[in-house]
């Protein structure tokens, strides 16, 4: 039994780290976002640009322990794994935004197979290379938000005219949903879904302590889109 929980070990830890050699440095990473975001035709967005709010519902929504783990979220996946396990289904990935972030700018949109356990190797590198705040604004400068949109500037522009600085706690919530289910929750296809998905982020957000239960109320009662500015974004 403890042979072969040693060579299971060894197998494992050669596995680690021909990942770890055999994937991209992650020095790259603002290069390929440039890129994506051209080919996307979106913007990308510097630290700075990032609302603090939106950056709290996306956290909040996506990635609960974001500022604490290193690019893999150990207890996410553990929950996600029993989540799964106990609906017999594979409902929950357990992914991180970084992780979300690497498998769209390095491995063309795909964790299957190998590419699972690379986005892990990618997810590390690059946490161990960028600020939180970088690779967040990276992760919403690419990020699917509508069928064949990306980017959260695009969003904005799209479901409410205005720049993305100009939102609002309930625009900038709805916008949150997006990630995971663009097409389910775009506002200008199914206003309801839209609207029930921004209630779902903002109680994560009062959850983790980034809102008060009045602006949940209040952010509660917008629209879930804007008509036409004059002058548009």
């Amino acid at each position: 039994m403890r042979r072969a929980a040693a060579i299971a070990a060894g197998v494992f830890a050669v596995a680690i780290l021909v990942l770890w050699v055999g994937t991209p440095s992650g020095d790259d990473l603002g290069a390929r976002v440039a890129s994506l975001a051209a080919l996307h035709r979106s913007s990308v967005l510097q630290p700075g640009e990032v609302p603090p709010l939106l950056a709290e519902a996306v956290v909040a929504t996506e990635d609960e322990r974001f500022y604490q783990h290193h690019g893999i979220d150990a207890i996410g996946l553990v929950r996600a794994l029993l989540y799964d396990i106990g609906h017999l289904c594979a409902c929950q990935g357990g992914s991180t935004i970084t992780q979300q972030l690497v498998k769209d700018v390095y491995l063309d949109g795909s964790d299957g197979g190998v590419n699972k356990l690379a986005d892990v190797a990618l997810a590390v590198k690059v946490e161990l290379r960028y600020s939180k705040q970088q690779i967040l604004a990276d992760y919403l400068s690419v990020i699917l938000t509508g069928y064949g949109r990306y980017g959260m500037v695009n969003a904005a522009c799209a479901d409410f005219h205005r720049p993305l600085a100009d939102l609002d706690l309930g625009q900038l919530a709805l916008l949150a949903g997006l990630p995971q289910a663009p097409s389910a929750y775009d506002p200008l296809l199914d206003p309801a879904a839209a609207l029930a998905r921004r209630q779902e982020v903002l109680a994560a957000m009062l959850s983790e302590g980034y809102i008060t239960p009045s602006q949940v109320e209040h952010a509660g009662t917008e629209p879930p889109t804007l008509p036409l500015k004059p002058g548009g974004c």
